[in-house]
């Protein structure tokens, strides 16, 4: 279809203001199902453009900074369909999820609207409806922008493209944040908005030395032979430091913990499996394919990041009793994989990565839905305060198995496929260069997936098994709007796992050609 990616982008970008408007004047399921049916359309054109292969187009921009484009190939394509994939589905969980917030905001304020504190409040002049209706097409506008930024930085061919869209996905993930978080939900927002913003600045610093050294900004225009090697490292060095704020590695994690206990479920849905990833996936765009000697240099530095993150992400989660906080730290984790599939310099670690970002987007997405269908039914993110949900919750149970085993890496899900194949390289690297470092590496990273299996595992027995407390005798399963997609996503699990060709007949000639191969 022609302009299939721009429509992509720009559709739910246009039709933000008029999702608002639909919300403010006829309530939340309008709104939603106008969303849904915006990001629908959009998935579709880019499964359609991803099937035809590689997708370019390309429009007049400024002389300033090059042209403005798009490109779908093996690269990108997972990732822009993960996101907005993602995206659709929890459009409809978002629904009970964010009335149910909308309703203990509007009691808080008329709480203190009728305390004497003279403070005054929205409920002065409105009803509890029209609070509702006005938050609801804020909040799916914003939702919009926030798809919208993460699908453009994955499509962007030039390095300011990638900035301006990188910084679209900071603003409305802010509002988000602030707006409807748990918590100190402002100050929580406004670290998320510093660390990130932080990390954007020193991207933007070594997208400045790359693209001044080589008079274009344009991705096709990048060639390394023209840049000072010092440049290149520095540039480089910058790039992974910029984009580790956004992947949460160890050192740049401490944000993570915080915006994801604090966020809106269906937010936190969305910051974990699919956004933080995209920091990979500029590692992958921008310093394996357009730095590759620089990268050969700094991979084995990759390689010891990314393992480190692996066992202390996971050595995290074990102490935590906050159920979102303990996916928040399994994130962490999980980003270190990719790094660590990074820094294996190999055709399979690099696909072994890129696929991990895949099924960490369907196993965590599934397990920070079933957190937020116990958050609403229960009301309580306590790992010790439940227990034998499975018989109350039978849906939620099964779906939480498959997400966990998906990050776990146990077939037939995805997950086994991504592991399997990013181990498979590591090992490869280490006995084809004789590397003592990288060997003991790929022994601490299976020592992790043990990590991984460990939190997870006590986590669904606390959570679903065992005695169940008197206090949750009366508990029921969650809507279908909440239900539905994490059937979905488990059945896609379930599929990819047993057929990785969806993803893998488009990653591994792209990461054979990136190698040479």
């Amino acid at each position: 279809m022609e302009y299939a990616l721009l429509q992509a982008i720009f559709l739910p970008l246009l039709l933000s203001p008029v999702v608002y408007i639909i919300g403010r004047k006829l309530g939340p399921t309008p709104a939603m199902w106008v969303t849904f049916a915006v990001l629908l359309y959009a998935t579709i054109l880019i499964v359609n453009a991803a099937l035809s292969g590689t997708v370019e187009e390309h429009y007049p921009w400024t002389t300033q900074f090059g042209e403005f484009g798009f490109l779908l190939d093996g690269l990108a394509s997972p990732f822009a369909i993960m996101i907005y994939v993602l995206s659709t589905i929890l459009v409809l969980y978002s629904k009970p999820y964010m009335i149910h917030i909308f309703h203990h905001q509007y009691e808080e304020e008329r709480n203190i609207n009728t305390s004497g504190s003279g403070q005054t409040s929205i409920v002065e002049s409105s009803d509890l409806s029209n609070y509702v209706n006005a938050k609801s097409g804020l909040y799916f506008a914003l939702y919009l922008l926030f798809a919208v930024g993460m699908l453009g930085t994955v499509l962007a061919t030039n390095l300011i493209e990638f900035f301006v869209f990188f910084e679209i996905m900071l603003i409305p993930g802010f509002f988000l944040v602030a707006l409807w978080g748990a918590g100190n939900r402002r100050k929580i927002g406004l670290m998320f908005l510093f660390w990130t913003h932080s990390g954007a600045v020193v991207l933007l610093l070594g997208f400045l030395m790359i693209g001044l050294s080589v008079g274009s900004f344009d991705f096709a225009d990048i060639n390394e032979s023209e840049i000072p090697q010092d440049i290149a490292m520095l540039s480089a060095v910058a790039i992974a430091l910029g984009l580790g704020v956004k992947l949460a590695v160890f050192m740049f994690h401490i944000w993570l913990p915080y915006v994801h206990g604090a966020a809106p479920t269906p937010i936190s849905a969305l910051l974990s499996p699919a956004m933080i990833g995209i920091g990979v996936y500029g590692i992958f765009r921008l310093i394996v394919e357009f730095l590759p000697a620089t990268f050969a240099d700094l991979s084995i530095w990759f390689y010891i990041w990314g393992l480190v993150t692996m066992i202390y992400g996971g050595a995290m989660a074990l102490m935590q009793d906050d159920l979102k906080r303990l996916l928040a730290y399994s994130s962490i984790s999980q980003m270190g994989y990719l790094l660590f599939g990074i820094g294996t310099i190999s055709v399979l670690g690099l696909t072994g990565a890129e696929m991990m970002y895949v099924t960490h987007a369907i196993g965590k997405g599934i397990l920070f839905m079933m957190a937020g269908v116990i958050i609403v039914k229960v009301g309580t993110r306590s790992i010790s305060k439940l227990g034998g949900l499975a018989g109350k919750m039978p849906i939620t149970a099964v779906c939480a198995v498959i997400g966990a085993l998906t990050i776990m890496g146990i077939p037939p899900t995805s997950g086994f496929m991504g592991e399997w194949i990013l181990f498979a390289g590591a090992l490869e690297t280490a006995l084809e260069e004789g590397s003592t470092l990288r060997a003991v590496g790929f022994g601490l990273g299976l020592v992790a997936t043990v990590l991984t299996m460990s939190y997870l595992l006590w986590m669904l027995k606390r959570v679903f098994f065992g005695k169940t407390p008197k206090h949750l005798e009366n508990v029921k399963e969650g809507s279908w709007y909440m239900v539905v997609p994490m059937m979905v996503l488990a059945g896609f699990s379930i599929v990819l796992g047993i057929y990785p060709d969806i993803f893998y007949k488009s990653i591994i000639p792209y990461m054979s050609g990136v190698l040479g191969v």
